[in-house]
């Protein structure tokens, strides 16, 4: 049996494709024909033939930065739970970060997450953790990570913060060419704060985190990059991937630009809560907990820094920092809460409804954000719609409205902000690995 997606919109970037079409996959899950214009494919008895009536077919959709908490906390998400909400909001691959319990800061972990993950409907590629335990002290089995295939380290959620440890780590990855990403974070200015500095966390009686306290962290680790690319180590080029983790403020998007144009390997990446909403949105909330998070949601300034710097290209992809907690670690006082929302299942939805719709940015270039450059940044195998191609796509429905409501979520949490809010756009389906599974069966 093969299946045909006729009358579908397909959309790829990487291939200049932005045309009506349609595409066969056998039951390999292999592309057999892919047709342009309005041409009907021949089907056979035993084909299964999908009329899209206009929707996208785009590149699978892949999350660089989620968090699927297992092994450890397995209360808050499972590798199952988390696969299920990715596959439900069109994601056919994920990057898990490292800071479970325990880290995954060695091999063992990475081939944990792989034996657990074998039979899932998407991809789940294991970020390792840049330092053992992600206590910045010492750095952990680069070597051992590449040769088990991961393609990238980070700390996230605990930046280096000793400026010979991240010297060594950029020295120890570039020469396994790995991508390092940084929750870019001065500690010593954000210790006990929760929320951004500033009128609001005055107005709240809530301990405020500096924006500085970024780009503090940013332009070192930049400094370093300069300074190992001018100076060669016994004669050997140094040239490491730096990639910048939910970048949340101008300050620090000024410094990736200056960096980018110096001819750095640098990259970012902007949560869709990060672009949709600002303090004041938390000070006017009632249930504030759930918009308590890490980098804090911006002033307002620095949220429409975010939206020129996604037009612009200097931001580089979008991902959704997805972080699930239990009820008990939200449902209590802001200054208690546990860093961190979910985003998923929000991602796509906000990224059409606020930039899309808003004219902010084209439909195509949503999918080089969301599909396209994510890939291309932690060095994975791209998406092609070409005949003999392994088919990996996404079905959206750009138009497709929708309320956001816990019934809604596969996630196993249900700590987002965006709790009864209407949003646009949505994926009905995925193929992926010569399965077709649709959002609604999930």
């Amino acid at each position: 049996m093969s299946f045909i997606f006729q009358k579908a919109h397909i959309l790829n970037p990487l291939g200049h494709l932005d045309l009506a079409g349609s595409l066969k996959v056998n039951n390999d899950g292999i592309i057999e024909a892919v047709v342009y214009g309005n041409e009907v494919l021949e089907a056979y008895p035993d084909d299964r033939v999908i009329d899209l009536q206009g929707q996208i077919i785009a590149p699978g959709l892949f999350d660089m930065h989620c968090h699927f908490r297992e092994p450890g906390q397995e209360y808050k998400e499972t590798l199952e739970s988390g696969a299920r909400a990715a596959a439900a909001s069109g994601f056919t691959g994920v990057a898990l970060m490292p800071n479970t319990k325990p880290v995954i800061d060695s091999p063992l972990g990475v081939a944990y997450i792989r034996h657990h993950s074998a039979t899932l409907p998407v991809d789940l590629e294991v970020i390792g953790a840049m330092t053992v335990g992600s206590k910045g002290e010492h750095l952990a089995p680069y070597g051992k990570f590449s040769s088990y295939g991961v393609t990238a380290v980070s700390d996230d959620g605990s930046a280096i913060q000793n400026s010979q440890i991240m010297r060594l780590a950029f020295e120890y990855a570039s020469n396994f060419d790995l991508l390092i990403i940084q929750h870019c974070e001065e500690r010593s200015l954000t210790i006990g704060a929760v929320m951004n500095e500033g009128l609001f966390s005055t107005k709240l009686g809530l301990k405020g985190i500096p924006d500085i306290s970024e780009a503090i962290t940013l332009s070192r680790d930049l400094l370093l990059m300069h300074y190992l690319e001018k100076h060669k180590l016994h004669d050997t080029l140094i040239r490491p991937r730096y990639h910048v983790a939910h970048i949340s403020t101008k300050a620090s998007l000024d410094l990736v630009r200056k960096a980018k144009r110096d001819g750095l390997q640098v990259t970012c990446e902007v949560t869709p809560h990060h672009f949709t909403l600002c303090d004041e949105d938390l000070f006017l909330a009632e249930q504030k907990s759930n918009y308590i998070m890490k980098p804090p949601l911006c002033s307002q300034e620095n949220r429409e820094a975010l939206l020129e710097g996604i037009a612009d290209g200097t931001i580089d992809a979008i991902a959704s920092d997805h972080a699930p907690h239990a009820p008990h670690e939200k449902e209590c006082p802001p200054d208690q809460a546990s860093f961190g929302i979910i985003g998923l299942e929000t991602s796509l939805g906000l990224t059409i409804t606020e930039l899309v719709d808003k004219s902010v940015i084209s439909m195509s270039r949503a999918i080089e954000l969301l599909s396209v450059n994510p890939r291309k940044i932690m060095k994975l195998k791209p998406v092609r719609f070409a005949v003999g191609e392994k088919a990996n796509f996404s079905i959206i429905d750009p138009n497709l409205l929708w309320n956001v409501t816990v019934n809604s979520l596969k996630s196993r949490s249900a700590n987002t902000p965006f709790l009864n809010r209407s949003l646009k756009g949505k994926a009905t389906g995925i193929f992926h690995n010569g399965k077709f599974i649709e959002a609604g069966s999930l």
